[in-house]
């Protein structure tokens, strides 16, 4: 097959990437420009697609002997990830950057020009499970846990997944690494990259506050309505927020208060306890379904809020429009915007089931 392979300069692309050679496909690697102002990306430890990825990228292609090229995608990036990201705040939704970037730009974009260009797949680094069975694909979760990126895939169509080539999903990042430096790979031991590549001082407040200006508000007791303090704008705070409330007095029992809900329109960030953050219910809009399988009546499944962490047990039924869940255990901290992931439990690794985007809880 004729791949191209997704290197942005890390130590997993690279070995995905030295992979798909050794597997015998026709080869070529690109690394996805997605700042016209790469500097003004995060560098070392913390960051991703900045000078110095595209040229560890392309020292690993050279090492593999594989064709290189580093395309433009920064203007569809701006647009898609970074405007998109703003607006959300705004609307007082809580979005995920790196899961839009998958969706929109590395198997959207990406895979719309290679196709176009006569190659038969796209090649990623990302740590997942991937199979095709009669023309059908199954995505899941990838062995090593501690990595798995099936949450940040599940926004993917059946179509783009026919298409898609993850080498690692079946590896421990510890092997990964190992690879590389058996094969020489100057990436073997780089950090990996966290947080979000487009806010280079990781001030997220910062930055959107210069994006959207001062929209001041009132924090208030969601029991009681009295307003605890004044604030700059809803889209400083997320749902399960406990540091930087700017609150000087204590709640009455001495417990932190946490943010519970934005009202954009009204510019009320509403606070309270702890326990008031406890959802049971939850429902999703935009499903996709990677095995074109939407849910058939109430269905038993394990469904995950957050790409690390936040998961439950969970009933859940498709009403063909919307997914409603209903949580056999409380998550806290659950916030319109965020993507909600269905699976069910296989001793193969999880598979994906579907995927929405919070729309509402209770």
């Amino acid at each position: 097959m004729r791949v191209l392979a997704a290197m942005s300069g890390g130590v997993d692309s690279a070995v995905a990437a030295a992979r798909a050679v050794a597997a015998g496909h026709d080869v070529t690697g690109v690394h996805l420009a997605l700042s016209a102002k790469p500097g003004t990306l995060r560098t070392g430890a913390r960051g991703c697609c900045t000078i110095e990825d595209s040229r560890d990228a392309r020292r690993a292609a050279d090492l593999l002997s594989i064709p290189f090229y580093v395309w433009d995608f920064a203007e569809r990036f701006t647009e898609e990830v970074i405007e998109t990201f703003v607006g959300e705040y705004a609307a007082g939704r809580t979005p995920n950057p790196c899961l839009t970037c998958n969706e929109k730009i590395k198997f959207e974009a990406l895979l719309e020009k290679a196709m176009a260009l006569g190659f038969d797949a796209v090649c990623t680094g990302h740590y997942a499970r991937l199979s095709v069975v009669d023309g059908v694909p199954e995505l899941r979760r990838s062995r090593d846990e501690g990595k798995d990126q099936s949450y940040v895939l599940a926004s993917l169509t059946s179509e783009q997944l026919r298409h898609s080539m993850f080498p690692l999903g079946g590896s421990l990042k510890s092997e990964v690494r190992e690879e590389a430096a058996e094969q020489d790979l100057a990436v073997a031991k780089k950090p990996d990259s966290h947080d979000i590549c487009f806010i280079p001082d990781g001030d997220t407040k910062s930055f959107l506050e210069k994006k959207l200006g001062q929209t001041p508000g009132q924090l208030v007791d969601d029991e009681t309505g009295e307003v605890l303090g004044e604030h700059t704008g809803v889209h400083g705070f997320t749902v399960g927020q406990r540091k930087g409330l700017g609150i000087d007095s204590p709640a009455p029992d001495g417990n932190p208060r946490y943010v519970l809900s934005l009202e954009p329109v009204s510019g009320t960030v509403k606070v309270g306890s702890r326990d008031r953050l406890a959802v049971t219910e939850i429902d999703a809009k935009r499903p996709i379904w990677p095995s074109e399988k939407p849910l058939d009546g109430p269905t038993e499944c394990v469904i995950q809020v957050r790409a690390h962490g936040g998961t439950a047990d969970a009933v859940a039924e498709f009403d063909g429009a919307g997914i409603t869940i209903q949580l056999r255990q409380e998550l806290q901290g659950v916030a319109p915007g965020q993507a909600v992931v269905l699976y069910r439990p296989e001793e193969s690794g999880d598979l994906v089931l579907g995927s929405g985007i919070i729309s509402a809880t209770r």
